[in-house]
């Protein structure tokens, strides 16, 4: 199994790149485990919709371009799926059970995805209405993975 999280914009504190380790390299005794950062579109802070939207559409390329075809793709957004961990790691589970063994989690930018980037989405995933910080939410879906590992292979660590 290959799980990929495509990321928009650079993570820039230590202590996020520091957990996101820890947890890849806990990962790496189930699969391989990789991150891929896409450029963030520069913009001021007050945007028209017009240009809100070529910003969207500028970064979802920028995304799309490192997803293959065969991969199965998670969209986070605000409006996604929440589930439990306990019902993610079994979807997880049986994505492989299924044939997909290229999975690919897309994080996008602060003004969101882009509408062909949530069309090309297989599922999505979302975990509160609350907004976090893109950065932070690398830290926790990478956990959140792993913890579906855990779950799976009957480890303690989930409780």
């Amino acid at each position: 199994m290959n799980i990929k999280i495509v990321a928009v914009g650079k993570l820039k504190e230590k202590y996020f790149k520091q957990g996101i380790a820890e947890y890849a390299k806990r990962l790496s005794r189930f699969t391989k485990f990789t991150i891929v950062e896409v450029p963030d579109e520069k913009a001021p802070e007050t945007l028209s919709t017009a240009e809100i939207s070529q910003v969207k559409t500028k970064e979802g390329d920028r995304i799309l371009s490192k997803i293959q075809p065969k991969e199965y793709v998670y969209a986070l957004a605000i409006e996604g799926k929440q589930r439990p961990s306990e019902v993610f790691a079994k979807e997880l589970s049986q994505l492989t059970t299924y044939g997909h063994s290229d999975i690919t989690f897309v994080i996008g930018g602060s003004l969101g995805l882009s509408p062909e980037v949530m069309q090309r989405a297989d599922d999505t995933l979302s975990f509160g209405k609350l907004t976090l910080p893109h950065q932070l939410m690398r830290l926790v879906l990478t956990e959140q993975i792993y913890r579906a590992f855990m779950i799976n292979s009957g480890s303690p660590y989930h409780k």
